[in-house]
């Protein structure tokens, strides 16, 4: 079923036909016919990448050598970015196993290039003509270190092994959840609660059991609404034990092996070698941090547990005393004394948020507030239902950037939702940047907080998109990963502004304004709970940074005994560290960088106080923040735009509301 498009899309779409459409900026990426086009297109990629490297260290070190060695990082881009991509999205299993094969195979080149003593030596010599210059040694000469080319040769190619088997392991470990195909099975009473568009077209096994999937559109409902805590129970169940056995033992030998590498570099841990070129500089600053944050919570998430409480002892007609509230509890009676206190459903915002609707809404508030145009164009890519962008400078009409959009679930995609930063600018040659989000909507409608998700991710692929960098390798997001959430984390309070809202009937005049009442109500609510969310993401940082610190790194022990200590306790035969991707990947031992980044987010928006859409604070931020990338370090890009050094007093102040 292909999504119901807005009217003022469709008269788009009808303009298209009449008028010529933009060109796509940046080549479109390959549409991978099967899986011999996949390993075609892996040996000429591979083959092409070995001659580059190999032109490079013969090249002289003169003031173009920095602009050669970007040459590759383009390369890389445009023949590795959609391989490793396309894995994560292609309807196909066959293509997509043999793109896996392939990231692998790339993974090692990628080791060997970061262990390149030639290109390391020749990237010190190099000229600077610049800080922009200088920043880009700097950053390049810190990935060359952190893979291992100054250590002793026999501690250099154990480095390398321990980087290919990550490589592995974490794509297992994606694999397992991805293809994992899980399915629960209920009754239709048992669905009661449930908005019926969740599950009448579900499919049905041989008892006439409604069949749904751990996917976000099947999972959030459920659990907020369902009245059965029996099929809340399953379904949460379901969702906790996702990836298995198999990934806590996976989970296990990634910590394991990152504990090993950070050794080879002489570091007591994984955190500290990991941290070191973050905001944050070493596990102790992180970890004192952290410790911040729990002084602020815990007593509120207390308070919220014992309101649910008697919000469940109501419900079901137990005594207080006697009544506890379990995991997948929490999120329904959440909800129920938010619809008690605040008159507040997220459910009831679907109507008001249709999917593609509320994706050009997302895209306007960015369009007024950055000074750019967004473009549906028709084009082929890997699902019928995948969409591209062109994005326009909106002063001189110049294409200078393209987003591919992924809206809905499917078997065998990626089930959370990202962006992925597959093409970086390059202004030394006109390269224009790339970015691909990648969701999984309800095609029924979005709630606000999936509205807020969507420009979350839209966020990033905005900092992707808007990146104006010299180089492609400090491009967008390539920023201290501790900041590289807070260009998206700040929009998400866009969502809540009377003003943006109104934007909708911009993008689809026959969708029905969304009450100023409910924006209002939603407001309200949006500070309860705030015990509960906060001490969650507490817990996930304090447990990742606990695991790579671990001598012995034994997954789940360590996550009962930490989830135990919360104030809603451990579900005993559980295992939700066989789920936690985000750790297995990129965010091993960087998990509290979303609560850092937070911090830096609700700095950032005390700029757009007064005026959530004034352009002229948003082409600064464009310009100062987002334009820059990775050419000056985080703490500077923030100064530039603040005009300050940045503080927690916004983030502190919020946790009190």
């Amino acid at each position: 079923m292909k999504p119901v498009l807005t009217a003022l899309a469709v008269l788009a779409l009808s303009a298209a036909a009449v008028h010529a459409q933009p060109q796509l900026p940046a080549p479109n990426l390959p549409t991978y016919s099967s899986p011999a086009d996949v390993r075609t297109r892996c040996d000429s990629g591979l083959k092409g990448a070995r001659q580059r490297v190999g032109q490079l260290e013969k090249r002289k070190v003169d003031a173009g050598w920095l602009a050669a060695y970007d040459d590759l990082t383009v390369y890389l881009e445009d023949h590795q970015g959609p391989n490793d991509f396309i894995l994560n999205v292609h309807p196909a299993k066959l293509i997509r196993d043999a793109a896996q094969a392939c990231a692998l195979r790339w993974a090692d080149f990628a080791s060997s290039l970061g262990q390149n003593e030639k290109l390391y030596r020749a990237l010190q010599k190099a000229p600077q003509q610049d800080g922009v210059d200088a920043e880009l040694v700097r950053l390049a000469s810190g990935q060359f270190e952190d893979s291992g080319v100054a250590l002793p040769a026999p501690k250099r190619t154990r480095a390398k092994q321990i980087l290919n088997k990550l490589t592995d392991l974490d794509q297992q470990f994606n694999k397992n959840i991805r293809d994992a195909g899980t399915r629960v099975a209920f009754t239709e009473a048992e669905l009661k609660g449930v908005p019926a568009g969740v599950w009448e077209k579900a499919r049905r096994d041989d008892q006439g059991r409604i069949l749904l999937g751990v996917d976000y559109p099947s999972y959030v409902p459920v659990m907020r609404s369902a009245e059965s805590g029996e099929a809340r129970q399953r379904m949460w169940l379901a969702k906790t034990n996702e990836g298995g056995p198999a990934n806590l033992d996976l989970l296990a030998q990634i910590v394991t092996l990152r504990g090993e590498y950070a050794r080879l570099f002489g570091f007591d841990n994984y955190v500290d070698f990991n941290l070191r070129r973050r905001m944050a500089k070493d596990g102790a600053s992180a970890s004192r941090f952290l410790d911040s944050v729990t002084d602020a919570v815990t007593a509120r998430e207390k308070a919220e547990l014992r309101e649910l409480r008697a919000a469940k002892a109501r419900h079901l007609g137990t005594p207080p005393e006697q009544t506890r509230v379990e995991r997948w509890d929490a999120t329904f009676y959440s909800e129920r004394v938010k619809l008690q206190k605040f008159s507040v459903d997220q459910n009831a915002f679907r109507p008001y948020f249709p999917p593609q609707a509320s994706l050009e809404f997302s895209m306007r508030v960015i369009e007024k507030l950055m000074g750019v145009k967004y473009q549906r164009v028709d084009n082929k890519l890997w699902h019928e239902e995948a969409q591209t962008y062109v994005v326009s400078d909106a002063a001189t009409g110049k294409p200078i950037a393209q987003m591919y959009v992924d809206l809905y679930p499917r078997d065998g995609k990626y089930n959370h939702a990202a962006v992925w930063p597959l093409r970086g600018s390059a202004t030394r040659i006109g390269r224009a940047p790339v970015a691909a989000l990648v969701v999984n909507f309800d095609r029924n409608g979005l709630t606000l907080d999936e509205v807020e998700t969507l420009l979350h991710e839209l966020g990033h692929a905005v900092h992707v998109n808007l990146s104006n960098t010299r180089y492609a390798a400090t491009a967008g997001t390539t920023v201290m990963h501790d900041f590289v959430e807070a260009p998206s984390q700040m929009l998400e309070d866009w969502v809540y502004d009377k003003q943006a809202l109104k934007l909708m009937q911009e993008v689809c005049p026959t969708c029905k304004p969304v009450p100023d009442a409910m924006v209002e109500q939603a407001q309200a609510a949006k500070h309860y709970g705030k015990g509960g969310q906060f001490g969650r993401q507490h817990l996930y940082a304090s447990y990742d940074i606990a695991l790579h610190r671990s001598a012995k790194p034994e997954p789940l022990p360590l996550w009962a005994g930490m989830e135990g200590a919360t104030p809603l306790g451990h579900v005993q035969g559980t295992m939700f560290p066989a789920g936690f991707a985000h750790i297995a990947g990129g965010y091993g031992a960087g998990y509290y960088g979303y609560l850092w980044s937070l911090v830096v987010a609700m700095d950032l928006r005390k700029a757009f106080e007064t005026d959530k859409l004034d352009p002229a604070v948003g082409k600064r931020y464009r310009e100062r923040v987002l334009g820059q990338g990775a050419q000056k370090p985080a703490p500077e890009l923030v100064k530039d735009f603040l005009g300050r050094e940045s503080n927690s007093q916004a983030f502190f102040e919020y946790l009190k509301k």
